[in-house]
């Protein structure tokens, strides 16, 4: 036979193309178009005839950015279509290559009742299954114009991200308006057609399936009467039915086919046009519910449900139907799908104790898995959190994006720091938003690592980011490819069906330990720096506001803030989303965050004066608060004192290198330009600057990645760095009996950096403040300190823990961590001997090794200070911003935990009568208390979390300030756990800890 398979896949796709598609809609009447062009602010559809509709028609320009304007749809149906199918079309400008990345609509009845959403792929609106002739039709459509920030991939500076600069031109043409004819015959040919084409062409030309499908659709092609498609679909499917019919391989692999629509809280949107997206989305998925009863479609993010209750109730009551009867599934169990990265400890917790409660208390429903497609690679600490939030396995899918080494597993175990293990998939599919097409399913099936031990894999379907999920179209793919010759089996069910196969098939899964580092999007721990500084800064608020209220409540009788404290804490969830507190937002969205960071700080300091204006009583005695988990100065650990004066001295004296400060434990140089040019240790009598280095050194990269502005820092900017070396000003600003401080002031660029390098007396450590006045662009900002330090690794504090990561290069994989996330502090060491730097609001971190000339090698430790990425903000971090570091020779990994701790929860002083006893301490400080607060239920319960922090086995007194009736061990949701009552009595209980692990314990109170 002669090879004529071009020829054949020409016609396939022309047949497709201009015959087949065109004839799904036959006939068509045009629509009667009216506009009411609204506000920058959505109009509730109930005054929607507030605004006056004027006469339009299609070719109007509508859409000032971010505006919402109002269509009215009214017509009337020809005579001549009675008992026939028919669908309302509106084409308000799509481009169909982005759905959720432009205009959108919802579409209401006149009573106000919601239909459904429209986006590019679902345009659409059924009027009637057999409508009768001239029957009305009236639809009114919210229309949102939402700009395309992100065209085409190409990163192009824009300023459509912020509603001020955004313009005022309208953005979008109406293209169509109008009343059609929906022929299903033609549908259901399309569908087949479709599904056999795509599959062909994924199969190899020596493959005899291949040509057996290609062979059927060139009959299939002979069969169609281009003059009536619909007339002729039965008879061309009739000659494609036996392919369709062959089943699958037994050893096919199989696909759970999962409904979903990730829907970004925030990126290039801002949270307010999420919460209609979520509302456009879920009439869509409740329509197809309705017409397909094998539909399951799963919804993660607590906090889009609570939009959606509050803001669209008559979906809700759907929404509420359909999950009682296990079709619409909740997933996920976090209030959004968080960064893992960037929030502390105690956030990553209530991310799950938040959404998990709120699914429990909406609708009974117990999620058992963490959902977390899109976020930018995961702490080692998850795996426990999750086991303790009553879940037990975890989705993930970006670490598949890494750029230099493909991630070994897609079905896993991942352990974390504690040793905790947790079921992990990552679908092989590759991405999130599957369309169900043959290509996809393919690359699922050769892609999957696991063949030969296991053969099942997730495919979450439906469009995502800007949401939209599900279509009729996918729904008909995977009807047709649940068991097809050449293809995976496709089984639409929920995540816990696949969960449930996922472990019976592999029993024994690989082992990932540690983190899930992403070698991709490196430079979110650093793009817009007052996003992160409000999230630190209102974690530790928090902290305090939930221990002084806790204690008030438990010694004088004070109401604990529940309600108050809940909405807070939801305020800094929120913001934690994937693409908020990572940086990789447009302006709206980052001006919007932080607003909120300040109000919620505002709000959260007035809790915490006065909780501690009422345990301080009345009097003149200046006490001291100490909100950190160890004892500072003399005051115990969650507890005030009267303040003592320290017994120490520092000493200042001024050479011709510089200035020189010294204490008991420290001698500090800094020399002319600014910078720490020797510290030494006297205790240890050690140098910790080696020779010829100097420490506290302003370092300025040209910032210009591939791709993926605010997201990435690529390896290439090491290759030109500037030193900031001239100071303006090198001066003593305060010289007392209790501290020397010293002022840098540099210029450079359109920039100003001002620093004070403090020395106290009686302490170990070096304090360095650092405001910079930053007016840069696509520029990398890091202070950098070189320490005589032999080591080929780092210690960097992760939530409830740290991790180390190797600062050589001997693997790819080592070589991929050039820019890697600390919280509070890292650490550097040699055998007996270590050097901390803590800080007060910086993520991103690089630490290297160098040989020095003398022999052996030293490590430099750089903190990521600011960036300037022009995309999706140009004007990212500019401004004014201040950090906080604490340099700390001689440290042990405890000193780090202890002062970073110190740094982040800052003693306050308050004028009362007479000291506050902690309300829980631990005598053990490798045994922290990260939250002391009162119970949920309301019951007056303590509540205390706990951790080892140290990687070692701990045991702790733990000491109360009251009498326990019981001491109970409690999941994240304050619920019964494995432990179940410890043994107590009135002033407390014993512990032991196994490395870095959390313990939850609810004590009791009468």
């Amino acid at each position: 036979m002669h090879d004529d398979r071009k020829l054949t896949e020409e016609r396939i796709h022309r047949m497709l193309r201009d015959r087949i598609r065109p004839a799904l809609r036959p006939e068509s009447a045009p629509l009667a178009l009216d506009t009411w062009h609204g506000t920058s602010a959505p109009v509730p559809v109930a005054n929607r005839g507030s605004g006056e509709y004027r006469g339009s028609g299609v070719g109007v320009r509508w859409g000032l950015p971010w505006n919402t304007t109002w269509f009215r749809l009214r017509g009337e149906v020809p005579a001549d279509w009675a008992g026939r199918a028919v669908e309302l079309v509106f084409d308000p400008g799509f481009d169909h290559r982005r759905p959720g990345f432009q205009c959108e609509g919802l579409v209401y009845r006149p009573d106000g009742s919601i239909v459904k959403g429209l986006n590019p792929r679902n345009e659409w609106v059924r009027v009637s299954e057999a409508v009768a002739g001239g029957e009305p039709v009236e639809f009114h459509v919210e229309a949102a114009a939402n700009p395309v920030i992100l065209g085409d991939h190409s990163f192009t500076p824009t300023e459509l991200g912020d509603p001020d600069t955004s313009g005022t031109e309208p953005l979008y043409r109406v293209e169509r308006a109008e009343l059609t004819v929906f022929d299903s015959r033609v549908e259901q040919l399309l569908h087949d057609v479709e599904v056999l084409d795509q599959l062909m062409r994924q199969l190899g030309t020596d493959e005899p399936r291949r040509w057996e499908i290609l062979r059927a659709l060139d009959r299939g092609m002979d069969a169609v009467d281009p003059r009536d498609v619909g007339g002729s679909a039965g008879r061309t499917r009739e000659l494609l039915s036996p392919v369709l019919r062959k089943p699958a391989h037994a050893s096919a692999h199989r696909v759970s086919a999962i409904g979903h629509a990730h829907i970004d809280s925030a990126w290039l949107w801002p949270f307010r046009e999420t919460v209609r997206k979520v509302a456009r989305t879920v009439s869509n998925v409740l329509g197809l519910l309705e017409e397909h009863p094998e539909f399951v479609f799963a919804m993660s993010q607590a906090q889009q449900f609570a939009w959606l209750e509050r803001h669209y109730p008559q979906l809700h009551r759907r929404v509420r139907s359909e999950v009682a009867s296990g079709r619409f599934v909740p997933v996920g169990g976090m209030w959004v799908e968080a960064d893992t990265n960037m929030p502390g400890g105690e956030a990553l917790a209530r991310q799950l104790v938040h959404g998990k409660r709120f699914f429990l208390d909406e609708f009974g429903v117990e999620t058992d898995e963490v959902w977390l497609p899109d976020s930018f690679g995961y702490s080692a600490a998850l795996p426990q959190l999750i086991a303790l939030s009553g879940s037990s396995w975890f989705l993930g899918q970006k670490v598949v994006w890494n750029q230099t080494n493909a991630f070994p597993h897609h079905t896993f175990h991942w352990e974390g720091i504690d040793g905790t293990r947790i079921l992990t998939h990552l679908p092989p599919v590759d991405v999130y938003d599957s369309e169900l097409s043959a290509a996809e399913l393919a690359h699922a099936s050769a892609n999957f690592a696991e063949k030969g031990e296991a053969g099942r894999s997730l495919v979450p379907f439906g469009w995502g980011d800007g949401g939209g999920g599900p279509t009729r179209e996918m729904l008909a793919r995977a009807e047709r490819l649940a068991d097809l010759e050449g293809s995976p089996r496709v089984t639409v069910e929920s995540p816990a069906e696949f969960a449930r196969e996922a472990r019976a098939e592999y029993a024994t899964p690989p082992v990932w330990v540690g983190e899930l580092y992403l070698e991709f999007h490196r430079g979110t721990y650093t793009s817009q720096a007052g996003t992160k500084r409000g999230n630190r800064h209102n974690e530790h608020l928090l902290r305090e506001a939930e221990l002084w209220t806790a204690t008030a409540n438990v010694y004088l009788g004070l109401p604990y803030p529940h309600e108050r404290l809940d909405r807070l804490w939801k305020a800094v969830l929120r913001n934690q989303f994937h693409d908020v507190l990572p940086g990789s937002s447009i302006a709206w969205v980052h001006h919007e965050a932080e607003r909120e960071h300040e109000l919620v700080r505002g709000e959260l300091q007035e809790i915490i004066d006065g909780a501690q204006r009422k345990l301080a009583g009345s009097g003149s005695t200046p006490l001291v608060f100490n909100g950190a988990p160890h004892e500072r100065d003399g005051i115990p650990a969650g507890g005030a004192a009267p303040a003592t004066e320290p017994d120490a001295f520092v000493e200042l004296a001024e050479t011709d290198e510089g200035f020189v400060l010294r204490n008991e434990s420290l001698r500090v140089v800094i020399d002319r330009r600014g910078t720490i040019t020797s510290l030494r240790d006297l205790a240890a009598e050690r140098e910790v600057v080696p020779a010829g280095s100097a420490g506290n050194v302003s370092r300025i990269h040209p910032d210009l990645p591939n791709r993926w502005d605010a997201w990435d820092i690529d390896a290439f900017y090491r290759n030109n760095v500037t030193e900031l070396l001239d100071a303006e000003e090198v001066a003593v600003c305060e010289d007392a009996a209790d501290r020397v401080v010293v002022r840098v002031v540099r210029s450079f660029s359109h920039s100003r950096i001002t620093q004070t390098l403090t020395l106290r007396g009686g302490a170990a450590r070096l304090e360095i403040d650092t405001e910079v006045d930053w007016h840069e662009s696509e520029t990398l900002l890091k202070l950098a300190f070189p320490l005589d330090v032999h080591t080929d690794r780092m210690a960097a504090e992760t939530q409830f823990g740290h991790l180390y990561r190797p600062i050589h290069e001997n693997t790819s994989w080592d070589a991929a961590k050039f820019e890697t996330c600390a919280h509070r502090w890292v650490h550097v060491g040699e055998a007996g001997y270590g050097v901390a730097l803590a800080n007060d609001t910086t993520y991103g971190h690089d630490v290297t090794r160098w040989a020095k000339h003398s022999g052996g090698t030293a490590t430099t430790v750089r903190a990521s200070l600011l960036r300037a990425p022009r995309f999706p903000d140009p004007e990212t971090d500019r401004g004014l911003h201040r950090f906080r570091h604490v340099l700390v020779p001689g440290a042990e990994i405890g000193d780090a935990v202890r002062e970073g701790y110190h740094l982040n929860l800052p003693s306050r002083t308050v004028r009362g009568a007479s000291s506050v006893e902690p309300l829980v301490t631990s005598d053990n400080s490798a045994v922290v208390l990260e939250a002391v607060k009162s119970a949920e239920d309301g019951s007056g319960d303590v509540v205390v979390r706990l951790y080892e922090s140290s990687g070692g086995r701990a045991t702790s007194r733990v000491t109360t300030g009251f009498a326990p009736v019981s001491v109970r061990a409690t999941d994240l949701l304050e619920r019964p756990w494995a432990g179940g009552e410890i043994e107590h009595d009135t002033t407390g209980f014993r512990l032991t800890l196994r490395p870095f692990e959390i313990r939850t314990l609810r004590l009791e109170r009468t």
